[in-house]
């Protein structure tokens, strides 16, 4: 009888195994084709290289106020996991937990700097850009990282609310770094990509290791389980996507209409949005799916 409870235990982690793996490679590839389209093509430069020069438009407050919010990022982001962390791993003793998500974090931080050393300078395609490569965002990172560590240490039913947080978070990350300037929508986008392929693997480990712990009754069985939590990205990446459309529509050749200098910028924040909301979906769904739920005995 209790070697029938152990597999049932351990049957949540191990079935969703290939599941994590395919996720871990789509990202890979991810990142690998938004390298090559918007760095190595011309359609791809232009419509990055645009989306920054257009961010010039809103020079002023918000600037400001994106330039703080940036310096601040790192203490901001630090300071935020470490609470949780710390919390998590002396009140419920998840130490493995703690050791797994804080070397995910911290291999992620890493490769970002050595992909911007590692990838060539930005090749002339005919747009004017700087050939200095600055893709993946090293601030966008840092901050989604830390939003992956919360949410790999936390309970399951503290998961979707954490993950829809720190998916927020990130993406204001992002679109601040284009405001001021600092990074194309590509870098942003590549830097969700580069924290996917490493807290994606950490977290089926931690899920093999941290069995016991990782167990709910399922959405709705708390209110930051809710499914609002999954709800409320797809509603934001949907809206995201039709800003992102009526932007392209607005760009198309033939549209006399046109008059607006921001189109291009407005499709990168959708662009930022949409990837960010999308990979918030993605790990909610995942890990509650991979989560084990509540034996009869455990009620």
């Amino acid at each position: 009888m209790n070697n029938v409870y152990q597999h049932s235990q351990r049957r949540a982690a191990q079935g969703t195994g290939l599941l994590f793996f395919v996720a871990t490679v789509a990202c890979l590839l991810a990142l690998a084709g938004t390298y090559y389209f918007f760095v190595r093509t011309t359609t791809g430069q232009f419509i990055d290289e645009s989306a920054l020069v257009e961010a010039t438009a809103l020079n002023g407050p918000a600037t400001r106020t994106s330039t703080k919010f940036l310096d601040a990022l790192p203490v901001i982001s630090l300071v935020l996991a470490s609470i949780v962390v710390l919390f998590v791993t002396i009140g419920r003793h998840r130490w493995a937990a703690a050791g797994i998500a804080l070397a995910a974090c911290a291999g992620a931080n890493a490769a970002t700097q050595l992909l911007k050393n590692w990838f060539p300078a930005r090749p002339f395609t005919g747009v004017q850009t700087l050939e200095l490569n600055s893709l993946p965002s090293g601030h966008t990172t840092l901050a989604a990282s830390a939003a992956a560590a919360v949410v790999l240490m936390v309970s399951p039913r503290w998961r979707p609310l954490a993950a829809f947080a720190g998916g927020s978070f990130a993406v204001v990350t992002g679109v601040s770094t284009l405001i001021n300037q600092w990074h194309r929508p590509s870098d942003v986008v590549a830097a969700y990509l580069v924290v996917g392929a490493f807290m994606l693997p950490a977290g089926w480990l931690m899920m093999r290791l941290g069995n016991a712990w990782n167990v709910w009754d399922g959405f709705g069985e708390h209110w930051a389980a809710s499914r609002w939590w999954l709800l409320l990205p797809v509603v934001a990446g949907l809206s995201a996507a039709g800003v992102a459309v009526y932007s392209l529509v607005k760009i198309a050749p033939g549209d006399g209409q046109e008059t607006s200098t921001t189109n291009y910028f407005w499709s990168g924040v959708a662009l930022i949005v949409i990837a960010g909301y999308l990979c918030v979906v993605a790990v909610t769904w995942l890990f509650a799916h991979a989560a084990r739920r509540r034996a009869p005995a455990e009620l």
